[in-house]
């Protein structure tokens, strides 16, 4: 594989490729994935092929360092997830049927169990973001039943929550306030769920809305020859319904 022989030049040749480790590669695989993640928002497919190239090196790196510090190699990882993906599907590679994809996920699960894992949200990464934690975390408790009947049992959750941080809120206590605000979160995102919403997307989409608005805000501003900081906040509201008509 011209990767691989490419990876090795570079280990043996490159002052700074023969420095890495697996500690110092980590802030930029996620970095590498955040830009993946930005090509996939965008449906920019030839960002999603140079990404994906981006991350599939870093992939042979980290197989490369395993490799120098004989804990594993390439085609160990390689054979290792075809082992799993063959064994955590024994509705394709055996005899078990299954009707739908909800049924799937409960026996993947299952499965997992079986393989020694002491709860099901054992394998929710710590270091996810919360928005992204907390729908693995629902979609996890969902494998075992533990779930909502429907929609409206959830937005009645939601009124809960808000009920409660609104009486945080006025009790003036910031921990309850952050408590109750993380709960309302936590249920805006159950109901996401049910809605068939992907909520970090949604708000991802949001965040790119409120730039482009803002921006568009602030080139109005500087074609009148002010500038945002001297202009009140009623003139910047006028400009923001300028730029949501815009």
């Amino acid at each position: 594989m011209r990767l691989i022989n490419i990876m090795d030049d570079l280990r043996e040749k490159c002052p700074w490729d023969k420095k890495q480790t697996e500690q110092t590669l980590r802030p930029l695989t996620i970095e590498e994935t955040y830009e993946l993640a930005d090509s996939i928002t965008n449906n920019d497919w030839m960002g999603i092929r140079e990404e994906l190239g981006d991350l599939l090196l870093h992939l042979v790196f980290y197989a490369k360092i395993g490799s120098e510090q004989q804990q594993f190699t390439l085609d160990e990882v390689i054979n290792g997830i075809c082992d799993k993906l063959i064994s955590r599907h024994p509705h394709v590679y055996g005899n078990v049927k299954v009707k739908d994809e909800e049924e799937v996920k409960k026996n993947w699960e299952k499965l997992k169990m079986k393989e020694g894992k002491k709860s099901v949200l054992g394998g929710v990464p710590v270091s996810l973001p919360a928005l992204v934690k907390a729908i693995r975390i629902q979609e996890k408790a969902k494998q075992v039943g533990f779930e909502w009947e429907n929609k409206a049992e959830v937005w009645k959750k939601v009124e809960e929550e808000t009920n409660e941080l609104l009486e945080a809120i006025q009790s003036n206590k910031a921990d309850a306030i952050e408590d109750e605000y993380g709960d309302l979160l936590f249920s805006l995102v159950n109901y996401a769920r049910f809605l068939e919403v992907d909520p970090e997307g949604a708000l991802e989409r949001t965040n790119q809305k409120f730039i482009r608005r803002f921006q568009s805000m602030e080139r109005m501003a500087e074609s009148a020859g002010k500038s945002l900081n001297d202009m009140t906040l009623a003139e910047m509201d006028e400009l923001w319904n300028q730029s949501k008509k815009l």
